[in-house]
């Protein structure tokens, strides 16, 4: 069976991204790298990033991309590889990976959602922005230092104390 992606030009997608062994915090640990993998790919192959949270094995991200692009994959591809080929190599590798000349640091897959409306939108943001709290990696949101909300919360969109002491809505958003 082959595996089916949004394919929608200029549109706006949610992902989740992790790695392959979840106990590691590469990407936390080496935040300045991912961060320059991101930067080069976004120069060559332009996008968005509307919200965004870097936890230690994980990210989420909301990206909109240009009209008439629907490449996300290839995106994530060039920051994936460019990340790994970045970081010295410790992990070990299994015969599969190794076949195809692949780093036992990403899983393969990653999780998107073609973002469908307003209210979808605002949702997925509220989920990334909240998530350093629901892993249990700081009380307030804004504590979390690798996380777009201190922009929003710069630009006016949300205040300083957002989510604390409140109940965040996120059940009925089925993420991973």
């Amino acid at each position: 069976m082959r595996y089916r992606r949004a394919d929608v030009a200029g549109a706006t997608y949610f992902f989740t991204v992790n790695l392959l062994n979840r106990k590691q915090t590469l990407l936390t640990d080496h935040i300045d790298t991912l961060r320059a993998c991101i930067k080069t790919v976004k120069q060559r192959h332009p996008f968005h990033i509307d919200a965004m949270v870097i936890l230690p094995d994980h990210l989420h991200a909301i990206w909109t991309l240009p009209p008439g692009d629907a490449d996300f994959a290839k995106r994530w591809m060039l920051i994936k590889t460019a990340f790994s080929r970045a970081l010295p190599k410790h992990e070990n590798i299994n015969q599969s990976r190794k076949s195809k000349r692949e780093r036992g640091i990403w899983q393969r897959r990653y999780w998107e959602h073609l973002i469908r409306d307003e209210l979808d939108y605002e949702r997925h943001v509220d989920y990334i922005h909240y998530n350093p709290v629901k892993h249990g990696y700081v009380d307030k949101t804004f504590d979390w230092p690798y996380s777009s909300i201190h922009r929003f919360i710069e630009k006016g969109i949300i205040s300083s104390d957002w989510g604390v002491g409140e109940s965040i809505m996120l059940t009925s958003l089925r993420i991973r």
